[in-house]
């Protein structure tokens, strides 16, 4: 009976991969740059080498099967990433199969955001509920949603792109081709340009203008009223989010939960004047931060060969 499975988890500069017990227990884990300049070659080789030393070290016939997180599209059928800036050399490629190839062993290909939801979902603050959200905030912002306890892909395996979801009408311009998006409004690199438009200072992350809040006189003012704007673009959202779905769980993860304090009221406050649904249910529908941090996919990714089967 397999006892375990190999989750890995592909950045833009980190390689993780894990082995994972069905009861959530990582025995396990392989971390390591990721070797983007050294070609598309590379990077397989760095994906399959790190699977097969968890895989001669767990033994090959307890192992459930092998997940692997990207950011990007990705067309499920076909096992291919698309649209993914931080994915150059594996574009419009057979990722999914190159690597089941290389390991003789079935491999399923899922997007970065939707397997820490699934993560979160099995073995985080998503434990015990069959349907929820998860919005990554960070450099950008990724969306994954679970229902009935499976990730919810569409048709082709691109649902859940929260972050290029119209938030201001006619606002900032995205790389995406639209105009107000989420990302473009409550993201790291939202804020941080924000914070140069208000002459903050240059070359400041989100934990500089998270510091500057905390202070008091102008420059706090202004860095507190960033992070109401950024709040406020996440609860229409959210709004938006609870109205189509009524799912009983919101989780935000990220780089950008430290400053909760300053964005989380606000972001709550326009939930609840812009959704009926929320204020109809609002005891029963929780907006939570996500607990596993960037161990999420890897949680997710291991989980999928139980999932998917």
């Amino acid at each position: 009976m397999p006892d375990y499975a190999i989750g890995l988890d592909l950045g833009g500069t980190n390689l993780r991969a894990a082995a994972i017990d069905r009861s959530g227990v990582m025995l396990d884990h392989i971390s390591g740059a990721t070797n983007f300049t050294e070609g598309r070659e590379a990077v397989l080789a760095d994906i399959v080498a790190a699977i097969v030393k968890l895989r001669e070290k767990r033994g090959a016939a307890g192992l459930a099967g092998i997940g692997v997180g990207v950011p990007g599209f990705i067309r499920m059928k076909e096992g291919f990433i698309t649209g993914s800036n931080n994915l150059p050399y594996l574009e419009n490629f057979p990722v999914r199969d190159e690597i089941s190839r290389r390991l003789a062993a079935p491999v399923i290909l899922e997007n970065d955001a939707n397997a820490a939801a699934l993560g979160e979902q099995w073995m985080g603050a998503g434990r015990g509920v069959d349907d929820l959200v998860l919005l990554t905030l960070g450099t950008g912002i990724g969306g994954g949603i679970v229902s009935g306890g499976r990730v919810l892909r569409g048709f082709v395996g691109m649902a859940g792109e929260i972050g290029h979801t119209t938030v201001v009408t006619n606002g900032n311009p995205c790389g995406c081709g639209n105009q107000g998006c989420l990302e473009k409004h409550a993201s790291a690199t939202a804020v941080t340009a924000m914070a140069q438009l208000m002459q903050l200072g240059h070359n400041l992350t989100s934990k500089d203008v998270y510091e500057l809040a905390r202070q008091s006189g102008e420059a706090g003012e202004k860095a507190r009223t960033i992070w109401r704007v950024m709040g406020e673009a996440l609860g229409m959202s959210l709004a938006t989010l609870v109205n189509i779905f009524n799912f009983p769980l919101y989780l935000l993860s990220g780089g950008m939960l430290p400053a909760w304090e300053f964005f989380a009221p606000h972001m709550m406050e326009t939930l609840e004047r812009r959704s009926f649904t929320y204020r109809a249910t609002k005891s029963e529908t929780r907006i939570a931060q996500a607990t596993l941090g960037n161990e999420a996919g890897l949680y997710g990714a291991a989980y999928l060969p139980w999932v998917e089967k």
